[in-house]
């Protein structure tokens, strides 16, 4: 089992940066692929980005490449998403995800879920 607890979250002006944590329990953390979701009001949830277990491979959903990065430290069971330049459609919750690592890069497998951090971008 793992639990994973986001943190970060905020509300910001549009052209901000704000950074997100994803702390997980358990010491099978590098054996997943780690990924951020997002879901805004009224929508569903989409894939923002991905990391591999050894941090080396990362992706993007079009809608946030060149702007947020995705980073993991295996040692402190923790994975991080640097927004920059956020934009009013930014805004959502977001969602830490853990899944195998066969998942595809997308993560369309996905075995644990975070609880969320809201992110409100105003213009």
């Amino acid at each position: 089992q793992v639990q994973l607890v986001e943190s970060g979250g905020g509300l910001v002006q549009a052209g901000d940066s704000l950074r997100l944590s994803c702390a997980a329990s358990g010491r099978t953390f590098r054996n997943y692929r780690m990924g951020w979701f997002r879901q805004a009001p009224g929508k569903e949830r989409e894939f923002a980005s991905s990391i591999d277990w050894s941090g080396m491979y990362r992706y993007y959903a079009d809608s946030v490449k060149g702007r947020f990065a995705i980073s993991r430290d295996n040692d402190k069971n923790t994975v991080y998403l640097q927004m920059d330049g956020l934009k009013p459609e930014d805004t959502a919750v977001y969602y830490c995800a853990a899944g195998p690592q066969t998942t595809r890069a997308t993560m369309n497998l996905v075995n644990y879920w975070g609880q969320g951090t809201q992110v409100t971008v105003s213009s």
